[in-house]
């Protein structure tokens, strides 16, 4: 069977690899260390290859939401993005319109207080989408017994820390990890490119 993947070239290639367009994929880490910085970056990454629905339970339209997309200048793919507030259900009917859009990023998995049988029906009825979950960590774990179920289930894991984004599931690139933000990520990790 042909997969269809997403054909990430330089530093989004070289962290991920060719990841798989469809299923899950869930991104975790402590608050200030990049999370929402890198999510923006991927949502305009992903927005080459289809239209992208950002489900801000936690921020939704907020001044710090309205900054964020600024600052990536996500205007550049107005026609392409989409910034909502819907809980799972209402998220649900729009994945099933005709048309909808490719990719959802889901913040947070705390927010969405789904527990993990409702994840599955979900993935389960959309295995034609690629739904993107954010969570809260609690130590280097997501935080909450259906978070970390669907971290397990995930077929790509991204954890977060100190402004980088680290490969922890089936998709790894020749290096593993994309910098999120250089200045912040030397100063955290130090000069070496190494974590």
């Amino acid at each position: 069977m042909k997969k269809k993947t997403l054909a990430f070239t330089g530093a989004w290639n070289d962290a991920f690899g060719l990841p798989e367009a469809v299923g899950v994929w869930f991104i975790w880490g402590h608050s200030g260390n990049g999370k929402t910085s890198f999510v923006m970056q991927l949502c305009k990454e992903l927005c080459k290859f289809g239209t992208v629905a950002y489900d801000s339970l936690e921020e939704g339209y907020s001044l710090t939401m309205i900054n964020t997309l600024k600052r990536y200048n996500m205007m550049e793919v107005n026609k392409k993005f989409v910034l909502i507030q819907e809980n799972i259900n209402d998220l649900e009917v729009r994945m099933n319109k005709r048309k909808s859009p490719d990719f959802y990023v889901i913040d947070s998995m705390q927010y969405t207080q789904m527990n993990y049988a409702r994840y599955i029906k979900l993935k389960e009825a959309h295995k034609d989408k690629l739904m993107i979950i954010i969570s809260h960590a609690r130590g280097s774990n997501p935080e909450g017994r259906s978070a970390n179920g669907v971290m397990y289930d995930a077929a790509l894991k991204i954890w977060i820390e100190g402004y980088k984004a680290v490969s922890k599931g089936r998709f790894i690139g020749k290096i593993g990890s994309y910098t999120i933000w250089d200045e912040g990520a030397k100063r955290y990790w130090g000069q070496t490119d190494n974590i």
